[in-house]
């Protein structure tokens, strides 16, 4: 196999030389949007993984510049992203990190290695791990996080401690506490959670999330909610981001690795959805090795400057996309807004009382519940809404990092299954038309005299051999007294393995233990050669291995008519 280490040509660059003026306007107003939308982001998400506001500020300026220079499209935007960084929480639950300090390198050195995996994974063209997690395993995680982030911020809108985990404690431990809450929290919390939800669903236009930052710092400024016991975000450092060499103490490389696997899982598989959305809206392709690289330097950016793992946005990039975005300098000017603000504005988001953090994150998490997509799952397919209602229940049981596993573990259950039982037919031919058609599907179609034609609609593996034996077998001895000929037509099997070749040759034995001959039809050349290696072919017999069935057909008929003369 060959790697291709290559680099391909810098997109910026490549859009830069075919620039006009008149795009100018666009990508400048749409860069002052995305910064505005992404700002309420910024400094909310940290919290849920106990970080403080200006990491998410940082994460949201240096990715931007990253993935301009190496992202693939031209109007994705990246930055921090709920359910990413819910799974980063858990992950830096579960190290166990002494000090804040620890924290903040651990969670650097999390999105350089999320960098590192991604230019990796480039190099090595595994962008199909984009499609591992399939869209209803994905769209019931996303829901589990959703539901996480929501129960998560009871404390931030009460201003009670709540110190259980899971979904039902919580929830248990707020009422064994309700003389705790801080009704002035909660009162400001809840009305600013029901403005969101109005603002999203008559003006969806109007960046909410900002809004609801503008109302709250002024009310804050003016009312002096610290006196009056709402706690506040408190004190932003007005700088920027300096490089820094995120090395761990105290951690072992081992899991941080697989934390950021863990990351990186749930931020590709989120982000390329994102990606390819956008690219099907306004038509143009995704390529998923090339969005590695993109998202690989807009994490590797973040890492080295203090920030988090990051990942494509789908409501920046709506903001973008809307606003008429033309490049990636759109980002750029995003971030450049963003860095302004972190220099000179700092002082007026440390009045930003916590309730309000604590209702974007909730209205945030209520976004990301599609029921539309759950209802047509169910409408379509109920077997994968029962897969998306298994990812669900595992990240409320488990826990989002276990909820990760579960998921990929859901998604290879959902893969086995659709395998385990592949569709099969019998043969025939309609009278007075060419090919051959399904017994059961056309009510014209006639069998062939003295000869049974069994179709296999999927790969011939160890973990569907046996379903293939028994339903071969029961066709077999159903088969008219006159039948002389099997023919097995492999034709839609691309693969078939070791295990398989051995049924196969038990097949052989049983059918012409019935007095019939057996033969295969339309082996692919990486089947043929397994056969070939386990002696199956020999056994068959070169005579009874045919390119295609109309070879085989006329094989039988000229057998049938030296035996007749």
């Amino acid at each position: 196999m060959r790697y291709n280490w290559a680099m391909p040509t810098l997109p910026l660059i490549a859009s830069l030389k075919e620039y006009r003026a008149e795009w100018l306007r666009y990508d400048l107003t749409s860069g002052l949007a995305i910064a505005a939308v992404g700002l309420p982001s910024a400094i909310a998400y940290p919290a849920i993984a106990g970080l403080p506001p200006e990491v998410g500020l940082y994460s949201s300026i240096l990715p931007l510049l990253g993935y301009a220079l190496l992202g693939s499209s031209r109007q994705l935007i990246v930055g921090p992203d709920a359910g990413t960084v819910t799974v980063l929480a858990a992950v830096l639950l579960s190290l166990n990190l002494p000090t804040a300090e620890d924290r903040l390198v651990a969670t650097a050195a999390i999105a350089v290695i999320v960098g590192g995996l991604c230019f990796a994974a480039y190099a090595l063209r595994l962008g199909f791990i984009a499609n591992f997690l399939s869209r209803p395993i994905l769209t019931g995680f996303m829901t589990g996080i959703s539901l996480s982030i929501l129960i998560g911020q009871i404390g931030r809108l009460t201003g009670v401690k709540i110190e259980s985990e899971g979904v039902l404690r919580p929830i248990m431990e707020l009422l064994d506490k309700a003389d705790q809450i801080h009704w002035p929290s909660l009162t400001l919390g809840v009305g600013l959670f029901i403005l969101l939800r109005l603002l999203n669903t008559w003006r969806p236009g109007i960046p909410g999330p900002l809004v609801a930052v503008a109302i709250a710092t002024a009310m804050s400024a003016a009312f002096n909610f610290s006196a009056a016991g709402i706690r506040v975000v408190g004190e932003i450092p007005s700088r920027l981001p300096t490089p820094m060499l995120p090395i761990t103490t105290g951690v072992s490389i081992g899991d941080l690795f697989l934390g950021a696997v863990a990351v990186l899982i749930v931020s590709f598989g989120a982000g390329i959805v994102t990606a390819r959305s956008f690219g099907a809206k306004n038509k143009y392709p995704v390529d998923a090795n090339r969005e590695l690289l993109g998202f690989g330097a807009a994490n590797i950016a973040s890492g080295l400057f203090g920030g988090f793992a990051v990942t494509a946005s789908d409501s920046r990039t709506a903001i973008n996309d809307s606003m008429g975005g033309k490049t990636q300098l759109a980002g750029i000017f995003s971030a450049i807004a963003l860095a302004l603000t972190v220099l000179f504005l700092t002082g007026a988001l440390s009045l930003l009382p916590t309730p309000a953090l604590g209702a974007i994150l909730a209205s945030a998490a209520i976004g990301l519940i599609d029921l539309r997509a759950l209802r047509e799952l169910w409408r379509i397919s109920p077997i994968e809404f029962v897969f998306a209602l298994i990812s669900i229940t595992g990240v409320l049981t488990l826990g989002v990092l276990h909820g990760v596993i579960f998921a990929i573990g859901a998604t290879l259950l959902y893969i086995l299954m659709k395998g385990l039982t592949p569709r099969d037919a019998l043969l025939g031919r309609i009278p007075g038309r060419e090919g051959f058609y399904k017994l059961h599907r056309y009510k014209d179609v006639r069998p062939i005299p003295g000869v049974a034609i069994y179709l296999l609609q999927g790969s011939l593996l160890f973990f569907n051999a046996d379903h293939v034996r028994g339903r071969v077998e029961e066709i077999v001895k159903n088969l008219p007294a006159d039948t002389r000929w099997f023919i097995f037509d492999a034709g839609a099997a691309a693969q078939i393995d070791s295990t398989a070749a051995a049924m196969l040759d038990d097949l052989r034995d049983f059918v012409e233990g019935r007095g019939l001959k057996f033969g295969i039809v339309e082996l692919h050349s990486e089947p043929r050669e397994t056969l070939l290696r386990s002696g199956v072919i020999d056994k068959i017999g070169n005579g009874m291995i045919f390119d295609d069935l109309e070879d085989a057909i006329a094989a039988f008929e000229a057998g049938n008519a030296k035996t007749a003369a």
